[in-house]
Formats: C-alpha cells, structure tokens, sequence
C-alpha cells in the first residue's frame, strides 16, 4: 500500500466528518473531491487544489446561468460542456474540469440556482480540496535515502561499464550484453525523476545551494551517459589488440575508484593528456586495419576527455558545497 493511498484515504474521512458535521449536503462529494485533490508532492498540491477550485467556481457560475436561461434539461448540460470546457482549458485550468463537473451536476440535481446552494456547493469544495491540500502539507515521505542509493547505484554501473571497456580493449574480442548501460539509464531517469519531486515538496528555500545537489548530479550522470554510449559506439571499432589500447585500458580501469570520488581531482584527465603525447611521438600505422584502430582509439580517447569536463564543468558551479565526483 502506497503513501499516496493511506494519505487519500485521511483526506477522505476528514472530508466527510467535516461536511457531515456542517451539515452540507451531498457530504459524500466532499470525500470525493479530496481524493481527487491528493497530489504527490506538496507544490503539485497546491497548483491542483488552485486550479480545481477556480475551475469549479467559474463553472458554477457558468452552470447557473445556462440553467436560470435554458433551464434544466440533460441538454443543458451538454451546451455546458461544450462551452465550458473548452474555456477552462483556455485558461490552463483543465485538470479541473472534473471537480466542476462534479459541482455542476449537483445543481442540475436540485433543479434550483439559490444562494444557499451555492454557498453549499463552495463550502463542499473548500472542504474537499481544503483536507486534500492539509494533507498534502502534512506529509510527504523522505527521499534522502532512496537517493542516495540511486547515486551509489549510479556510480557502481558506471565503474562495472568502465571495467568492461578495458577489457575490451585488452581484448577485443571479449563479448559483453550492454546490461548495465541500460540499468544505469533507468536508476539515473529514477533519480532525475525524484530529484524534481523532492525539490517540488520545498515551497520556500529553493534558492539553497543543498537543494540543488540532487537535480544537479543526476542531471551531470545523465549528460555523462550519453558520453558513455558514444564511447561504446567508437570500442565497437577496436577489433584488434594494439599496444594503444592497452594503455587506454589503464585509464578506464583506473576510472571505477575515481567515479565514487566526491572531488574532482583531475588525476585521470593528467594521465590523458599525457598518454596523448606519447602517441604523437608512436610511429605511424603500418597497416590499413592499424590505423582505423588508432583512429577508433584515439576518437574514444576525446571522448573520455569530454566525459571527464562534464564532471569537471557541473562541480565549479557547485563550489563551497558538495562536489559532484567524476
């Protein structure tokens, strides 16, 4: 049982104790607007408790003057939906369209427009949409932990992909499925994805550098698979052993410990740099089949070094905080 359920299920009662203690009637439409009301996050509240309530107002407002003129006919209310809907939507408030609904067919149930009513029917919604907003403020669950378990799970399919690239280079012929590529694009889409949430439950304080820590590392994992996969693209080109590409698998053996690092040291990026002078000074390819090797090699080798200036770029704009790790 999801959070999301248990806290619908209070909104809920708490709705309907509240409009059957008031006395508003039907007391069951308030249950129901609440559990329409709960969001996942306190900002997706707050936005679907807004836009609900003005939606319903307007479209009660809209009702009962369609009902006043045309009177109450079913096809009264088919003029409603087709005028009012497609306004609602115009004025960006469609995720409100079912709550007015809700409200507008109250009226037409009554067959009466008078002020008691329609104090009734603002009061249900203030009921409803109030206890879903409460809710929603009350409670959201903790999601520290749950990311920094994707972090740590990030960095470890990242390390076993890196181990898996030297040894292709070593051997070219080694055979591997690619499954933690794809596992690492969907921890990484978790992260992105909780990262947002968990910056959404914050209504004040968004300006702290700590709250963009999560967003921020995801997104430079993100950017960094991508690198990860070009890379891959150009080992498929690495189908014999070379001296080159031995010395290239030191570097990405080297990188699974870096990765963790939660500071940016630069270490492998100065190896890089110095394993590229050293092939300049290497005779040239004495073969076709040699230089398209070369070739591949050093092409993944400026690959590794953007790889590596990602990491570099995304920690200078977290400076005095926690440094994304390389």
């Amino acid at each position: 049982m999801g959070i999301r359920v248990i806290k619908t299920a209070i909104a809920a009662l708490a709705a309907l104790y509240t409009a059957h203690y008031f006395g508003l009637d039907p007391a069951l439409s308030a249950g129901l607007l609440a559990i329409l009301g709960v969001e996942v996050t306190r900002m997706k509240g707050l936005k679907s408790a807004f836009v609900r309530f003005m939606a319903s107002v307007l479209g009660l407002i809209f009702a009962s003057f369609l009902f006043i003129v045309l009177g109450f006919h079913l096809w009264t209310i088919s003029i409603f939906v087709l005028l009012a809907f497609p306004i609602l939507s115009r004025l960006h408030l469609k995720d409100g369209i079912a709550t007015s609904a809700v409200i507008v067919f109250h009226i037409y149930a009554r067959e009466e427009v008078t002020g008691a009513l329609i104090v009734n029917e603002v009061l249900l919604l203030l009921t409803g949409l109030g206890w879903a907003t409460v809710i929603n403020l009350i409670y959201m669950p903790k999601d520290e932990k749950r990311l920094t378990s994707l972090r740590h799970e990030t960095e470890r399919l990242f390390s076993d992909i890196f181990h898996y690239m030297g040894q292709t280079l070593r051997s070219p012929s080694l055979v591997w499925n690619g499954e933690e590529l794809l596992k690492a694009g969907q921890v990484i889409d978790e992260g992105i994805k909780r990262a947002d949430m968990r910056k959404e439950n914050r209504l004040w304080g968004q300006s702290d550098d700590s709250w963009k820590y999560w967003p921020t590392y995801f997104e430079m994992r993100r950017q960094q698979l991508e690198s990860i996969q070009q890379m891959l693209v150009l080992l498929a080109f690495v189908y014999e052993k070379l001296p080159q590409g031995e010395l290239v698998a030191e570097l990405f053996e080297s990188l699974p410990d870096d990765v963790k690092s939660d500071v940016y040291e630069g270490s492998i990026e100065r190896k890089l740099s110095g394993l590229e002078g050293r092939f300049r000074a290497m005779a040239l390819p004495v073969s076709r089949e040699e230089f398209e090797v070369r070739a591949a090699i050093l092409q993944l080798m400026h690959e590794l070094e953007r790889y590596l200036s990602i990491a570099k770029r995304w920690k200078k704009q977290k400076r005095g905080h926690k440094a994304a790790s390389s």
